[in-house]
């Protein structure tokens, strides 16, 4: 009998960070993983190749020089991001501004627009996009984050929508604070002691990696927070319209935009 083919995942921003701590988690559940990076480096183990995620013509050489050469692409984790420096909107740099738009909104739409046809192809797959409490609410300073964040949502919303009838699914996975170069570098965790243990987010990517929890597909899921168990069984009984989910809160009963 022959092996069963190797499962193929494809992880952005995967040097350093909490990239670099999902291509490790996924390496030793015995995924075949390929990394993506401005400087094509990972860890050791996975396969590393540079590609700039916010050039259409670079994401899609990368893709096909995955799918050339492990023939699928199972699980695909958008990474890849940017956060501006804090301060007013008025205050803020243009192009500062604007890049990390591009980087966390446009980044992983290159991507999954690459990638989600050959999962169709082959018969599904999962879309992990590494998203924020941030985007659910809104920030006196970090505008271009936040709206990112929420843009990305509705990203993830979308794929899980199309991608359902093609065993597809996608979600939103806040890691919470994660120790790392981006956030050392923001103000707001300056002397910060509690850190979100990466343990965690391992954790959930590889649930979300063996399907355990497709009943959060297109919605909401939080590192540190969740209690994978309990996700688990709600994964299981299923969520209602709306759980987990970006929605407008109507004042009342007799709110017109109710519903």
């Amino acid at each position: 009998m022959s092996a069963p083919p190797a499962r193929v995942a494809l992880v952005t921003g995967a040097s350093r960070g909490i990239g670099a701590h999902i291509v490790a988690a996924l390496l030793d559940d015995g995924w075949t993983v390929v990394g993506l990076s401005r400087s094509g480096q990972v860890t050791d183990g996975a396969e590393g190749l540079a590609c700039d995620v916010t050039d259409a013509a670079a994401v899609e050489e990368a893709v096909r020089q995955v799918v050339d050469r492990h023939g699928r692409i199972d699980l695909l984790v958008n990474n890849a991001g940017l956060v501006e420096t804090e301060q007013p909107l008025w205050e803020a740099d243009v192009d500062e501004w604007w890049q990390v738009m591009v980087t966390n909104v446009k980044g992983p739409f290159l991507l999954m627009r690459a990638v989600v046809p050959h999962m169709i192809a082959g018969g599904g797959g999962r879309v992990v996009n590494l998203n924020s409490g941030s985007g659910t609410r809104e920030s006196d300073v970090l505008t271009s984050y936040h709206a990112s964040k929420s843009a990305l949502a509705r990203l993830t919303g979308g794929v899980a929508l199309a991608g359902a009838e093609h065993g597809v699914r996608a979600f939103d996975l806040a890691p919470g604070v994660i120790e790392s170069d981006m956030t050392h570098s923001m103000r707001m965790h300056q002397g910060r002691t509690d850190w979100t243990d990466p343990e965690d987010v391992k954790a959930l990517v590889l649930a979300i990696a063996h399907g355990e929890l497709d009943g959060f597909s297109g919605r909401f899921l939080r590192a540190g927070t969740d209690d994978l168990d309990l996700l688990r069984a709600r994964s299981r009984a299923g969520l209602g319209e709306g759980e987990r989910m970006l929605r407008l809160r109507p004042w009342g009963e007799d709110d017109p935009l109710r519903g």
